[in-house]
């Protein structure tokens, strides 16, 4: 075991604080370096970090002196080291008073980041940095300009990805933690030739060794205020070398020596987890040797039977999470196995009672003046003192009354046998004594719980399921508690949520009936009925009930009493809660077998006095004190004023928490203070004890005061991986513990391994204490699989034997048995987190947290530490309480210092650190934290910190591979890969144009105008377009004469008043409307080429009118048509302050139209000559203009026409943006060319009544409408409370058989199918609701129109969509992988619409430009006669041109020219046929290429992870995600209040990591609407980039997730 005496303590202590104490030069140090470069810590200048110690205002549980220094010297050692800065998350204004607004720039890194250098085996990067403004910064990150990275020696610097990729580095990339300092090294290729290495080692700019650091300050914004990033020491002062990795399972490091005149001597580094498996800053993936083993193993496994051919036979992937591998340094348990441990032989004396009610009856009878019990007020007076003789009295009167006053005679409400709640006071211990020993005497089970405060108490749900599952129908109370509870209007108690109904009984005698004379209670020896039931909170919060033996509870009583040396009339004062452990067993059980008397203080009088105890006991001569160590530690605080304090009556001090291991700081404290009080050393007796095993061991109170307790000094590291380590090593990470005595009498002790089969340990390994005694519990009430598994388990030996016959009780307890029989508790089962294969426990990183400067910032024992699970290993999380004077950057410098503690000192990440306004965690009924609640509150997103830290990129090891790209591939693999597996090459087309017979009179006319023409002249009043204003009137409506004779004067004016010659373009900028119409023929009319645009926002100039103007410059439009009021709009004083308006081209007013007609129609020559361009912003942001040609515009018209079957005689309502792409086609075109009336609804009017759409839908019996997303979402959003006033109004959409989305994106599965299920009551028929998929290349590839009823056996019906759920696993790997309905990662997928007549689509490579087979994803291609005959725009890109408009396959069909779709999709052949009888090929559109994101060598579609992250919280209403330097951003819009924003953080961090396997770097809270959304209702990604680099969100958090 090594030297754990009081000596080897001492000496330990001077050891480890040694390497921090000033030192003689030349002395253990490196005689290299300038000596005056290194300031020696001394006391003065770690002031800041080193608090007095008597100030007391620590935590004392969790005090540990040897601890807290520790703590405070890693951090002194790390201001030393240089500094590190992290960007510090910034808020609004209105959540935080001050704070400065540079303080939220991430800093420029230098070269020194990348050292992730270990030092000592888990170190943090080093780093000089300084801090910029955000301009410049922004400015550098875009221009990639390099500041200050020579400051370190940067021979490695070389290439380089500027300065952008370095901000990744501090932001994402700079962690805190051992386990991943994920690798993101610059180009570091030349590096190794210049020094002179072997090339495949890494050279990085570590600070290795005690070389003088270079360094700079940096400043958060105003503050100044330093950050400082732990580094652990290294092992010793003189060695260079890096000791043997401990985290990891790479080689030992290399050392390499640096050049001459460099100033720090650089050398290779071990990597933590995967860090080779990160992406570098260039963004190339790093290959990595990481599990290697398990590789080869999945390799070996999915080998294929014969050599695969390459292409389709790609092996199927699997993203392997990684496993944790064993580092083959870790230490290992050496010890032989351990033997059981027997308690002392339990000596029954002759005159012991033969049960506890026999004991009461005895002292009730023998001496009824006996105090028994005496209750204080809050001023600390004796309130009441309980004899003996009134105990027995009052518990028989009790006893009787329950019995026989509840119910009737014949039917009793409670039996013997029974369950029967007990809910007391924490000051009342009378009631709750008397009320207690009544259950015993009348045989029923107590259970004893707390108060409940409010309906909606803390825990007091979990202790109503266990009431109910327990059957109990009667609660016993006190007078004043049955005041106090919450009462309805009536006046009767409500019942509790989550509680059964409950009568409740008064206990005071006053409201009982004395028992008749003859009445007796039945007293019987103690047996194996029930006694009573403890209940006991667990990890998750469920609460359990342990049942205890009347068998049990005696043999206890009796073990207490000769372990304690109880005796008749001894006084013991108990600080400690009487319902329920220890106190319970101590002041209310063993106290009345002896006939001792307790002094009961309550916790309220030692909030107020927190000496009260220690008076108490002076006063009585007590000689025996219940408490815990925080009651010890308040009495110091407090014991200043105290004169005449004298302890030399307590021959025990029991210490209730003794088992906590940061127990020990206060018994020495304590004996410190009070030792010259007369308080004896051997008189502190800590014990550990649990709900299951009741008293595990207690430490004896000996008279041999020279026989020191045990001492156990454990390297941390050690107990980490479950083995017993005695620290000799300098090392920080180390745990104190205090032996808990031996073993109980009677009581057989063994430790098993915690988990698995219940193995014993070796000696020096730690596990999980059993027991074996009578003095047990015996079963969780009504759940006997639990019960098994904790109070009937068979420990085995190495072989596998059991041990004992009998079972052993788990104590839920770790720890291990020392020398001479001893106990050590290291931790409990219920507080250890097992973050990558190794065992941290809640308590020792609560005591890390609190030794960093804890009382300026935050509350003292108000930190809450638990794990959660996330992406299959679990995370730790820490919340503290702060106080409301600090400011943020106090907040978040104590955070930053608490992650570098704890990576110090446990080496593990911290995932998550919370700071919460005080006062607001959940309590427990004693004022503690309620852990399970706070972890609740925490993962459904209501906790509501004030503060947040998140830090995955540290702590997330367990990422899969990122992936590397295949190497490119032949045509003649795919070729024979067609043949040999059979799959079709993925291609399909709509109907052939040329077969298809129709009486289309239109078809006879190469251009629309003379459609028009011909129109005007066959059905002249042919009403053609409806246009409705927002109460649903007609506006206006134009006839086919109507619109040839406007546009007859439109042309006029252009040939008159604007002068312009044939194929000039000329832009029209109109609300949507007629006029938009009339002009458009009007242009074509004059042999003009028509620019449609939308009109500045009047509302919203300054950012709408830029655009107009750039389309208007770059269409080079010579002139302008529009309104008077858009006119007069153009030329405002806003106007003016937007743009230029000089530069505008003429504008022509049409509201002037002149009389006469123009001479001649104009008639183009050739078809193939410009009709008109299409200009449209990509959601990119980028402008794109089409030209589409007049052959193009008529054989697109021609398409539609057939698809829809639209006729004269049809009406179809539209309600879309009449500006670009088919919404223009739809609005402007299509009805001049088929004839039909097409209805007009401007979207714009839905914002002042959303049901317009729809009731126009209804009005005129519409069976065809187009919408576009953002109209469904207004109906969705609009209308789902309305329906039934809907419903009233006679809105009936049961004629509706097609209703079309038109758009450029993959179908919004969720949002079709909930607007169908919303309107489905209205009458709209499910299958009516279907999507079109046109992009910039070509306007229309798919529309589905349905056919439901009567017209399913007409030529042209299509089969329903088809949905089909993809692994969005196997979509990052560009693969289709078909899964069924509710698969994880399932991704459900609807086919975009049938493809249109005349159309040909293909899917092809986007690298290799090879065709790809059926349901492999690939860049959809298509082929058709409406195809747009190019880009419009001023540069002329060739190159781009000719890729996207005249593409070839690389094999196969080498001849068909095609156009790029620029869209991700795959073609299924489904088993549904269409009229014609073929099969029907479905196209899948999965997202456009531009849009995707590479992060990590795969593809991510940004609406997968939006759509993951607006499902995480209901206040999320809207997402959006982009990359940014390697690091991925999501926006969200929080519809809720501010305080919420934090709460976003860590959930959508979880969200990402479990769904996608990405590290967020940046999560942005924003208010609703800051995403920008372009007319087609698609996110505007780019633009929201541009803003949030810009800073001109104005989010109301930013957090830079570590």
């Amino acid at each position: 075991m090594g030297d754990i005496t009081q000596k080897g303590y001492e000496k330990k202590r001077s050891k480890l604080i040694g390497a921090f104490l000033p030192q003689a030069p030349g002395k253990g140090m490196d005689p290299s370096v300038p000596h005056e470069r290194r300031t020696p810590v001394t006391p003065g200048s770690s002031s800041r970090y080193h608090r007095r110690r008597s100030s007391g205002s620590r935590d004392e549980r969790y005090r540990s002196d040897v601890h807290t220094e520790a703590v405070q010297a890693a951090l002194a050692k790390q201001k030393e080291r240089g500094k590190m800065a992290v960007p510090m998350p910034s808020k609004r204004r209105s959540l935080v008073v001050q704070s400065s607004m540079d303080a939220y720039t991430p800093p420029d890194t230098s070269s020194g980041s990348e050292g992730e250098g270990s030092m000592q085996g888990e170190g943090t990067p080093t780093s000089s940095q300084g801090s910029i403004n955000m301009e410049n910064w922004i400015s550098r990150a875009i221009h990639g300009s390099t500041t200050s990275s020579t400051t370190s020696s940067s021979s490695t610097q070389s290439g380089g990805s500027g300065a952008a990729s370095r901000l990744a580095d501090v932001m994402g990339q700079t962690h805190l933690g051992p386990i991943a300092h994920l690798s993101l090294k610059r180009n570091t290729r030349k590096a190794p030739a210049l020094l002179g290495l072997p090339a495949p080692v890494t050279v990085e700019n570590g600070n290795s060794g005690p070389g003088p650091v270079v360094r700079r300050s940096c400043e958060f914004g105003s503050g100044g205020s330093e950050l400082v990033w732990q580094q652990p020491p290294l092992e010793k002062q003189e060695k260079n070398s890096a000791p043997p990795d401990v985290t990891s399972y790479t080689t030992d490091s290399i050392q390499v020596e640096r050049p001459q005149g460099s100033t720090t001597a650089s050398r290779a580094t071990p990597k933590y987890g995967n860090a080779e498996l990160m992406e570098t800053g260039d963004g190339v993936p790093v290959g990595g040797r990481v599990s290697a083993k398990i590789q080869q193993l999945v390799n070996t496994l999915k080998r294929p039977k014969r050599p695969p051919l390459r292409e389709f036979f790609v092996d199927d992937f699997e993203e392997l999470l990684e496993v944790q591998q064993p580092d083959p340094n870790q230490p290992k348990a050496e010890g032989a196995q351990m033997l059981a441990m027997r308690g002392e032989q339990l000596g029954v004396v002759t005159n012991w009672p033969p049960s506890l009610e026999a004991a009461l009856q005895r002292w009730g009878t023998i001496s009824p003046k006996a105090p028994c019990l005496t209750t204080m007020d809050t001023n600390g007076k004796p309130l009441y003192i309980l004899t003996y003789g009134k105990l027995w009295l009052r518990s028989m009167k009790v006893a009787y009354n329950i019995l026989h006053k509840l119910g009737s005679k014949q039917e009793p409400m409670v039996r013997p046998g029974d369950r029967v709640a007990l809910v007391f006071p924490n000051n009342d211990p009378a009631a709750f004594m008397v009320a207690f020993y009544g259950c015993l005497l009348a045989e029923l089970v107590p259970v004893p719980i707390e108060v409940p405060l409010t309906r909606k108490d803390a825990g007091s749900q979990q202790i109503g399921f266990l009431l109910g599952s327990c059957g109990v129908t009667v609660a016993l109370t006190s007078d004043a508690c049955h005041k106090g509870l919450p009462k309805s209007p009536t006046g009767e108690i409500p019942q509790f949520k989550g509680w059964p109904k409950l009568l409740w009984f008064v206990t005071e005698s006053k409201h009982l009936s004395k028992p008749p004379r003859d009445w007796f209670p039945h007293i019987k020896d103690a047996n194996n009925d029930t006694a009573y039931i403890e209940y006991k909170t667990c990890k998750d919060g469920s609460v359990l009930g342990v049942t205890v033996m009347r068998i049990a509870l005696l043999t206890h009583c009796q073990a207490l009493t000769q372990s304690c040396g109880y005796t008749e009339a001894e006084t013991i004062v108990n600080v400690l809660d009487f319902k329920k452990d220890v106190g319970l067993w101590h002041g209310i059980l063993t106290s009345v077998m002896n006939m001792m008397h307790v002094i009961s203080i309550p916790y309220s009088l030692m909030k107020v006095n927190p000496l009260s105890w220690i008076q108490k006991v002076c006063q009585y001569k007590a000689k025996v004190a219940c408490v815990k160590s925080r009651d010890m530690h308040w009495a110091l605080v407090a014991h200043k004023d105290q004169r005449d304090i004298n302890l030399s009556s307590l021959r025990m001090l029991v210490v209730a928490d003794g088992s906590n291991p940061w127990s020990i700081s206060s018994c020495d404290a304590f004996l410190n203070v009070f030792q010259s009080k007369g308080l004896k050393p051997e008189v502190i007796c800590p014990c550990a004890s649990s709900p299951e095993a009741l008293t595990v061991a207690i430490r004896r109170p000996t008279d041999d005061s020279n026989q020191p307790p045990g001492r156990g000094v454990l390297s941390m590291q050690g107990l980490s991986h479950g083995v017993i380590r005695v620290d000799s090593e300098e090392k920080l990470s180390v745990l104190t513990l205090q032996d808990v005595g031996t073993a109980m009498p009677g009581a057989l002790m063994c430790v098993v391994k915690p988990d698995g089969v219940p193995q014993l340990c070796k000696t020096d390994e730690i596990g999980e204490l059993c027991v074996c005694s009578i003095a047990t519990g015996t079963s969780y009430y009504g759940l006997s699989g639990m019960t098994k598994n904790t109070f009937e388990v068979f420990p085995m030996n190495s072989v596998g034997a059991p041990i004992s016959e009998y079972p052993f009780t788990r104590t839920g307890l770790l720890g291990f048995v020392g020398p001479g029989g001893l106990c050590f508790i290291a931790g409990k089962m219920d507080g250890l987190m097992v973050v990558g294969g190794r065992r941290h426990n809640a308590d020792d990183i609560v005591a890390t947290a609190l030794a960093v400067e804890p009382m300026k910032f935050v509350y003292r024992g108000r930190i809450a530490v638990f794990s959660i699970t996330v992406l299959h290993d679990e995370r730790i999380v820490v919340v503290a309480e702060q106080r409301p004077d600090s400011t943020e950057e106090d907040s978040f410098q104590w955070m930053s210092r608490v992650l570098q503690a704890i990576d110090g000192i446990h080496q593990v990440g911290v995932y998550c650190l919370a700071l919460v306004p005080s006062n607001t965690l959940p309590k427990t009924p004693l004022g503690g934290i309620h852990l399970s609640e706070t972890k609740q509150l925490f993962l459904e997103g209501s906790l509501h910190p004030c503060n947040v830290l998140m830090c995955p990129h540290t702590c997330v090891t367990n990422l899969p591979k990122p992936r590397q790209k295949q190497p490119e591939i032949g045509p003649a693999s795919v070729m024979v890969g067609n043949l040999v597996s059979g799959k079709r090459i993925a291609q399909a087309s709509g109907r052939d144009l040329g077969q298809m017979e129709d009486n289309d009179q239109a078809r006879k006319f190469l251009f629309l105008s003379e459609v028009l023409q011909w129109r005007a002249q066959t059905t002249p009043d042919h009403v053609l377009y409806t246009l409705l204003n927002s109460r649903g009137t007609i506006a206006s409506s134009l006839s086919c004469v109507q619109l040839h004779k406007r546009a007859e004067k439109i042309a006029t004016m252009l040939a008159e008043r604007g002068h312009l010659q044939d194929g000039e373009h000329v832009a029209l900028v109109y609300p949507p409307g007629i006029d938009l119409i009339a002009a458009f023929y009007g242009c074509l009319y004059a042999g003009c080429v028509p620019i449609t645009v939308r009109p500045p926002h009047p509302q919203n100039i300054a950012t709408t009118l830029p655009t107009v103007k750039m389309i208007v410059e770059v269409s080079r439009s010579a002139c302008m048509m529009t309104t008077a009021v858009i006119c007069k709009l153009l030329r405002s004083k806003e106007a003016s302050a937007a743009v230029d308006v000089r530069t505008w081209p003429p504008v022509l007013d049409t509201d002037d139209l002149p009389k006469k007609k123009p001479p001649l129609l104009y008639k183009p020559s050739n078809p193939d000559t410009l009709a008109y361009l299409d200009f449209s912003v990509s959601t990119t942001g980028m402008l794109a203009g089409v030209k589409m040609s007049h052959t193009a515009t008529s054989a697109f018209c021609r398409s539609i026409k057939l698809q829809c079957e639209l006729y004269p005689s049809r009406e179809v309502a539209i309600c879309l943006d009449p500006y670009c792409g088919l919404g223009f086609v739809i609005w402007c075109l299509c009805s001049v060319y088929s004839g039909h009336q097409s209805i007009l609804i401007p979207p714009s009017e839905l914002e002042v009544n959303p049901a317009l759409w729809l009731l126009a839908v209804s009005q005129y019996k519409v069976r065809d409408t187009f919408c576009s997303y953002s109209v469904m979402e207004l109906c969705t959003k609009g209308l789902g409370l309305q329906t039934d006033s809907l419903k009233s109004r006679g809105l009936d959409l049961s004629r509706v058989r097609t209703c079309v989305v038109v758009a450029e994106e993959r179908p919004r599965i969720a949002l079709t199918q909930s607007f169908s299920k919303l309107f489905k009551d209205l009458g709209l028929h499910p299958r009516a609701v279907s999507t079109s998929f046109g992009c910039r290349v070509n306007l229309a590839i798919c529309l589905q129109p349905h056919r439901l009823g009567k017209l399913a056996d007409q030529g042209t019906s299509g089969p329903d969509p088809t949905t089909v759920y993809v692994d969005m696993r196997a979509l990052r790997h560009d693969r289709v992988r078909l899964v069924e309905r509710g698969s994880p990662h399932s991704l459900p997928l609807m086919e975009s619409g049938k493809i249109l007549p005349g159309v040909r689509i293909i899917i092809a490579n986007p690298e290799t430009k090879g065709p790809l087979g059926d349901s492999h994803l690939g860049e959809i291609w298509v082929c058709s006669g409406h195809n747009a005959s190019g880009y419009f725009t001023v540069y002329g890109d060739e190159a781009l041109q000719s890729d996207h408009f005249n593409s070839r396959l690389s094999f196969g069909d080498t001849q068909t020219i095609w156009t790029r779709t620029g869209y991700l999709g795959f073609l299924r052949r489904t088993e549904l046929t269409d009229a014609s009888g073929e099969r029907h090929d479905a196209l899948y559109v999965v997202g456009a290429l531009d849009e995707a994101m590479e992060l990590r060598g795969m593809r991510y579609h940004p609406i997968d992870i939006e759509t993951s992250v607006i499902r995480t919280h209901k206040s999320i209403t809207e997402c959006a995600v982009f990359t940014w330097t390697n690091l991925l951003v999501v926006v969200v819009e929080l519809d809720g209040s501010e305080q919420e924003a934090l709460d976003l953080v860590p959930l959508v961090t979880n969200v990402v990591l479990e769904e996608h396997y990405l590290i967020v770097g940046v999560v942005v809270v924003v208010d609703i609407g800051v995403i920008p959304i372009n007319s087609r209702g698609e996110k505007q990604r780019m633009h929201l980039r541009d803003g949030f680099l810009a800073d001109q969100l104005d989010p109301i958090y930013v957090a830079y997730n570590m």
